[in-house]
């Protein structure tokens, strides 16, 4: 079976994102964007998800874009990941999966923040 010729599969998804094969995720496009944390170790500063220019033809390139800084004090935002994964496109027959959500768990806190990264 190819990349394109997968069973029950109309072609169409919703987020451009998600991919068949890692070969497919390897061949698309680079990301424009990185979600990096910034957390103060002493716990005086609330932690924060900072958005990134990667794009190196963009003026925004290596810039903060955006941030989002948390409510409360001592998370350690660690290992986040995307509510829907890039290589589950189709998985059992759910064509319209979108990795828009960032899921963030406190280390220190054992909170779980929920980032919502769509436009």
């Amino acid at each position: 079976m190819t990349t394109t010729d997968h069973a029950h599969d109309s072609g169409a998804h919703s987020d451009p994102t998600l991919y068949r094969t890692p070969a497919d995720a390897v061949a698309a496009p680079p990301e424009e964007l990185a979600y990096v944390v910034g957390f103060d170790p002493t716990a005086q500063r609330a932690d924060a998800l900072f958005t990134v220019g990667t794009d190196p033809e963009s003026p925004l390139y290596g810039r903060v874009i955006s941030h989002a800084e948390l409510p409360d004090l001592g998370n350690e935002l660690h290992h986040f990941g995307w509510n829907a994964c890039s290589s589950a496109l189709a998985h059992a027959g759910h064509h319209h999966a979108a990795r828009r959500y960032l899921i963030v768990p406190g280390l220190r806190s054992s909170r779980l923040h929920v980032f919502d990264t769509g436009p």
